[in-house]
């Protein structure tokens, strides 16, 4: 067949577009000089700003936005309408869910757990006609710590590491590890195991076990730690 039909010069047109992709800046390569795919999964819809780090194997949703010098550690899922950032640090194998926008000053360690609707602050006294971005308050959730839908973290708290907040809680003050978290504003309302559930722990016992796994903690003063 002749060399100048219509699917011959659609075949150049690619090969063209490939050599165009392949030839920007900073595009990284394979060893065959084409541009290398990403090992992480990011939907059409999403948008990812320059200076972004995606680790691998994490998936980010539906109209979600990554901003400017943001970094998303490996095994992440970032649910649909998520905004992270900018600046905002996000460990490893995180779970962010549907709704929920880590501002620019908090910074979740690995494993933590966001569940739909949680809400994030970075400016503890804000007005509109006031700019207070050099003011910011940050906030830290620590490894394996769980936020519960639709709970509000109020700026400049510390979450303990496999601390649990419940649904709808407002946090006010740091967290103490292995904390359950409910109310308005929140208090401690018992202890969770790091395999999420409930320790128990009675008023006044030293000694506590998990219900479920079995795993023992001591209380040492108003914190608690495996044992």
């Amino acid at each position: 067949p002749p060399r100048t039909n219509g699917q011959e010069g659609l075949r150049v047109l690619t090969v063209l577009q490939q050599c165009q992709e392949a030839l920007q800046p900073g595009a990284p390569r394979t060893e065959a000089g084409a541009p290398a795919r990403p090992d992480y999964s990011v939907h059409e819809s999403a948008f990812i700003d320059d200076g972004v780090e995606i680790g691998a194997g994490t998936s980010i949703w539906h109209v979600s936005h990554i901003l400017r010098n943001s970094r998303v550690g490996k095994n992440c899922r970032v649910g649909q309408n998520v905004v992270i950032g900018p600046n905002a640090r996000i460990g490893d194998g995180v779970k962010i869910q549907n709704n929920v926008s880590v501002y620019e000053g908090v910074t979740l360690e690995d494993q933590v757990f966001c569940g739909p609707s949680v809400v994030f602050t970075n400016v503890h006294n804000p007005r509109s006609e006031i700019r207070r971005m050099d003011e910011l308050r940050p906030t830290l959730v620590r490894h394996g710590a769980t936020l519960g839908a639709n709970c509000t973290i109020v700026c400049g708290v510390t979450i303990g590491r496999y601390a649990f907040v419940g649904a709808g809680a407002v946090v006010t003050k740091d967290v103490p590890d292995f904390a359950l978290m409910v109310g308005n504003p929140a208090r401690v309302a018992g202890w969770m195991c790091t395999c999420g559930n409930r320790i128990k722990l009675e008023a006044g016992d030293r000694d506590g076990i998990c219900r479920a796994c079995q795993k023992r903690y001591q209380r040492i003063g108003k914190e608690v730690r495996a044992a």
